[in-house]
């Protein structure tokens, strides 16, 4: 069963945390994390300075492994050290997908 982590943030230093994530990516850590499909960003266009992370995994197995890797967590503090406040993390699974 495909599973989704989130994680929804303020920040006022979003330029920062996209070259993280340019970084992240670069490195060849995309490629590394077990399961991962996609991670999709999204800007909440009604609150300024608030973000959804939301990364699909193939299974809860995958996404648990992932968040087991000393990159996984290097990488997650980094991102709290640009976030107003602590984030805040959720865990589904998902039951239905319907595409256009």
């Amino acid at each position: 069963m495909r599973f989704v982590q989130t994680i929804w943030f303020s920040t006022d230093r979003f330029d920062e945390m996209q070259a993280l994530m340019d970084r992240w990516t670069e490195e060849g850590n995309r490629g590394q994390a077990p399961g991962l499909i996609r991670t999709t960003v999204a800007k909440d266009r009604d609150h300024d300075g608030m973000y959804l992370v939301i990364a699909e995994f193939e299974d809860y197995e995958q996404a648990m492994k992932n968040s087991e890797r000393p990159e996984t967590d290097a990488y997650a503090r980094e991102m709290a050290t640009m976030t107003n406040g602590e984030p805040s993390f959720g865990n589904f699974d998902v039951v239905r997908v319907d595409e256009a």
